[in-house]
């Protein structure tokens, strides 16, 4: 569960769209047509971070290209939860917007969303379901597990360096994907984690990734906003992979592949229903197979033999033949965890659940807590 615990610096962003200049925590709007259904996204980080925000949006753009006229569209950036948030809603609604999507873990409860029963709310990554809220997410620990195969790959020491925020289940089920599939290609190989308790702070990811450096990690990945960790993995000449979306301009050299995210076609999907009146509140949870994760492009030092064993481990997670989180599972003490051949479930409650995991699997270095 994506939980954004503080607020974002603001920042103040050129929209090229428009040829506007707004301040951080404004969006731009698309078509104005009085008849437009209006929709708003709310984003933790900027829209322009090169990550979570940026793939989110994408999203938006994507629903306002196929839309066109009978939507407006805008985005509120930097928002972090509570009195913000609170104010931020209040405003799009006395604006008339009817479908807002918070992307991220904690912005929306039924007692939130029951304040305004004729707002469709949809929410990122949690569980609270109710008339008038929907909860979204997908299955990105299969595409971070292929992202770790390539991180592995790269590895001669088999020692890798994982920049990560919080330690909340959603983060914690990622670094164990990305770990047990470096070590498919690098038997043996450790991940070790440096906790950044931020989303998006590109001074602390730098930091955090010089530690990892000075340590002995030769390839570097992440599970944060920023490039940050991209752009210093190129100062040295180490591989890196990214999280969110295809940052491979920020270091082009080192750069090997990302776990992205694919919202547009589900955010469509969505807006279209409230328009015509079928929407309904659920739990979704995109696939590779369905599109909505997947690996960016591979960069220029992945082989072919790397790009070839990645493929057919994703052909496999597709077709249902192999699954990461398939027991035997051991966490780092040695203790199993996951019975050989069970399945861990999203939301099953106790140990095999994804949605509440709460340990670190073997060959991970470094605490479950931060």
């Amino acid at each position: 569960m994506r939980k954004r615990k503080h607020a974002l610096a603001a920042l103040v962003v050129a929209i090229a769209a428009t040829g506007v200049v707004l301040a951080a925590g404004v969006g731009a709007g698309s078509a104005k047509s009085n008849s437009a259904f209006k929709v708003a996204w709310i984003y933790v980080g900027p829209h322009n971070d090169g990550g979570w925000s940026q793939a989110h949006d994408a999203g938006r753009l994507y629903v306002q290209k196929m839309l066109g006229s009978k939507v407006q569209t805008t985005y509120k950036e930097n928002i972090a939860v509570g009195a913000q948030l609170q104010q931020t809603v209040a405003s799009l609604v006395n604006q008339g917007y009817k479908m807002i999507f918070g992307t991220s873990y904690g912005y929306f409860s039924k007692a939130f969303a029951a304040k305004y029963p004729s707002v469709l709310f949809e929410q990122a990554t949690g569980t609270d379901v109710a008339k008038n809220l929907s909860e979204y997410f997908g299955a990105a620990e299969d595409s971070v597990f292929l992202s770790g195969m390539a991180a592995g790959a790269a590895s001669k020491t088999g020692d890798i360096g994982y920049v990560v925020a919080f330690p909340i289940p959603e983060v914690i089920r990622h670094a164990n994907a990305f770990t047990l599939g470096a070590q498919v290609t690098h038997p043996g190989a450790k991940v070790h984690l440096v906790w950044t308790n931020n989303w998006f702070d590109p001074a602390k990811e730098k930091k955090a990734a010089q530690s990892l450096v000075a340590a002995g990690a030769d390839v570097l990945g992440q599970n944060v906003d920023s490039p940050a960790t991209g752009q210093f993995a190129e100062s040295k000449g180490i591989p890196w992979v990214g999280y969110d979306s295809d940052s491979s301009k920020f270091a082009p050299k080192s750069w090997q592949t990302a776990s992205v995210y694919n919202w547009g076609p589900y955010y469509l999907s969505r807006v279209k229903a409230a328009m015509n009146g079928t929407w309904k509140s659920g739990f979704y949870y995109g696939s590779m197979k369905s599109g909505f994760t997947g690996i960016a492009a591979f960069g220029p030092s992945v082989s072919a033999a790397t790009k070839a064993k990645i493929a057919a481990k994703m052909k496999a997670i597709e077709n249902g033949s192999f699954y990461e989180f398939t027991g035997p599972l051991y966490d780092q003490s040695g203790k199993l965890r996951v019975k050989s051949g069970v399945r861990m479930q999203v939301l099953k409650g106790g140990t095999n659940s994804l949605y509440g995991m709460s340990w670190l699997v073997k060959g991970v270095v470094g605490s479950p807590k931060g």
